[in-house]
């Protein structure tokens, strides 16, 4: 769908691109069609699209898969399409806001893993990530479009401005490779930066983290948002300011159990850093 077909399809049905969900429509099939087969669907797979705007990828999706679950947060796009019946028969809508869904229960419903395709409003790209993250368990991987800012905190590395607590907390459980970099041309109404396709594939389990025994999922988001929660401050004061209740002493003597220099800034630490790290203050605790 052009750019100027795309302007018309939205006049026509008395819609047009809201700016409180960080609406941009997909113009160019061709750039759509590489983003649905970047997912390497079958025949037998249940994908999840969300954000299904004006459908150019629900189709491709829905001539890949055997069947297409779209989550679209505009009741007036879900309306259309509903009017129109325009969508393939084996894509069901629902109007429903992603970061309210409730995942697990759509992995129970599908029995099986997620897999997720989305052209992803750059305002809730942040926040839908983070979901993902919390539930890994439930999502096989997810195919999504984001601001090229945001995919390159995602794949930063170590000592890097970009690199940040979301880098640490997705490389726990899961992969992320870049696929397809898309200019503002492609969409309407064009954004102001570029855009990246990435693939995030998640760990059957947290493969990286077994050899941890003491593995606390919880303690070590903490200790990761701590640390980069004051990222300017060395890992003894930062943690010592999340850490209130053990002493900076007691602070200071895990990070040195955990063969880390205390005066080190977070930026400077890998993910097994951060593992070997939580396991010695769980048993502080």
């Amino acid at each position: 769908m052009a750019y100027q077909q795309t302007r018309k399809v939205l006049k026509k049905e008395g819609l047009a691109p809201k700016k409180k969900l960080g609406q941009n429509f997909l113009v160019h099939q061709h750039t759509a069609d590489r983003i649905a087969g970047a997912a390497h669907l079958d025949k037998t797979d249940t994908v999840i699209e969300v954000g299904v705007g004006l459908g150019a990828l629900t189709m491709p999706l829905a001539s890949m898969a055997a069947k297409v679950i779209g989550i679209e947060a505009d009741s007036g796009i879900v309306r259309m399409h509903q009017e129109q019946e325009d969508l393939p028969a084996n894509v069901v809508l629902r109007h429903e806001d992603i970061l309210k869904t409730n995942l697990p229960a759509l992995r129970d419903e599908t029995q099986a893993r997620l897999k997720i395709v989305a052209n992803l409003p750059y305002s809730i790209s942040t926040p839908f990530l983070f979901r993902l993250i919390e539930f890994s368990d439930c999502i096989h991987f997810a195919v999504v479009m984001v601001q090229k800012e945001v995919a390159e905190r995602l794949m930063a590395k170590p000592g890097t401005k970009a690199y940040g607590a979301p880098t640490i907390l997705l490389a726990s459980c899961a992969t992320v490779e870049p696929l397809l970099l898309v200019k503002p041309a492609e969409f309407h109404p064009r954004p102001k930066v570029d855009s990246l396709v990435i693939k995030i594939t998640f760990f059957p389990s947290p493969e990286r983290l077994q050899s941890i025994e003491a593995y606390d999922k919880r303690l070590f988001k903490r200790v990761v948002n701590a640390a980069f929660g004051q990222r300017r401050k060395t890992l003894v004061n930062a943690l010592s300011a999340s850490f209130k209740a053990t002493d900076k002493q007691e602070i200071a003597q895990c990070i040195q159990d955990a063969d880390i220099d205390p005066g080190i800034r977070a930026e400077k630490l890998e993910l097994e850093d951060f593992i070997r790290l939580s396991s010695f203050l769980k048993n502080r605790e």
